[in-house]
This record gives structure tokens, sequence and C-alpha cells, in this order.
């Protein structure tokens, strides 16, 4: 059976606490794992530090990352034993790219530049109602 190369996306956490080199060192290990293995990257996209919804394994913050790349099969398996051996990963998640998610991704508009933020517009004052005082009429 020909073992055909197919489109995956992997996404990770690495420790947010390491120096932006030892960052980058991570990063580096995770695509020289992938082209080691007869893959091979095609965006390396890094989300940055976020904080994170939930403490994993003690720490607060993450550094995201997600790498796509093609592959035979069973690369998935290596960079997931890959990934439980790394200490400074915390989480990851790989797909497989379907033909569906590729043609939603192409047909989506780039992210828009900073759009201005409109600015909130303060009410003007209510103005007091106008009093009006009922002259008293002795009745004759």
């Amino acid at each position: 059976m020909k073992d055909t190369k197919r489109l995956y996306e992997t996404t990770f956490i690495v420790n947010a606490s390491l120096d932006d080199s030892l960052i980058e060192g991570v990063i580096a290990k995770v695509q020289d794992q992938i082209t080691k293995n007869q893959g091979e990257v095609t965006a390396v996209q890094r989300w940055g530090r976020k904080r994170l919804a939930y403490p994993i394994a003690k720490k607060n913050n993450g550094f995201y990352v997600c790498v796509e790349f093609t592959s035979p099969g069973d690369l998935v398996t290596k960079l997931a034993r890959f990934y439980h051996l790394e200490e400074n990963i915390l989480r990851y998640l790989t797909i497989q790219v379907t033909q569906q998610m590729l043609k939603a991704k192409l047909a989506s508009p780039p992210p828009a530049a900073s759009t201005p933020e409109p600015t909130p517009t303060t009410p003007e004052p209510e103005k007091p109602a106008p009093v009006v005082q009922e002259s008293e009429s002795k009745p004759s």
C-alpha cells in the first residue's frame, strides 16, 4: 500500500516562562522532528503568549504555536511521542486537514488590519422639564 502524504495541522502550547530563545528552540525541535520523518513544514504561526483557561502543570500562561505540514500518517504517532517526552510542551493537538476545511480557509477573508473602534458617544444630559406654575385665581 502506498503511503500518501496528507496535510496536517498541529497546535501546541509551550511553557511561557521560558526565554524567547528557548521557545524558538522548542519550535525548531518540532520542525526538525517533522522533517526527519519525511514531512514538510508548510507554515508556522506563532500566536504568542496567552493566559490559559485553567492551570496546566501549575502554569497559568503558555506560548501558542500552530504548524501546518504534509507527511505520511505514521508521523502523527511519532510526533505525539515526541510531545510527551518534551517537558516544555504543556498540551498539543494534531488534526488532519480535510478538503472541506481547506475550502473554508481559502473562502474566508484574511483578517482585517486593525480597525479603529468607534468612539462611544456620551449622551447629552437631560434638560429639566420647564416648570409650569398655575396661577391661583380667586373666584369672585
